[in-house]
């Protein structure tokens, strides 16, 4: 049988993730999914676009709008 966790063992790992640094500001990297909306030229509806993108202090501004 496995050997149960503690909260406090929980609480170590979560505070000592390492993350990508932004090597422009030094802020840590938070990956995003951006969804945008475009009308189709064809069939004039909507269409969805998601991706995912890498957010940090320096591209915040550039990304939210």
């Amino acid at each position: 049988m496995a050997k149960a966790t503690s909260f406090a063992e929980k609480a170590a790992k979560a505070a000592g993730k390492k993350g990508h640094i932004c090597p422009t500001c030094g802020q840590h990297i938070t990956t995003v999914k951006l969804v945008t909306s475009e009308r189709s030229p064809v069939k004039s509806s909507w269409k969805f676009n998601q991706r995912f993108v890498a957010v940090c202090k320096c591209n915040e501004k550039e990304i939210y709008g």
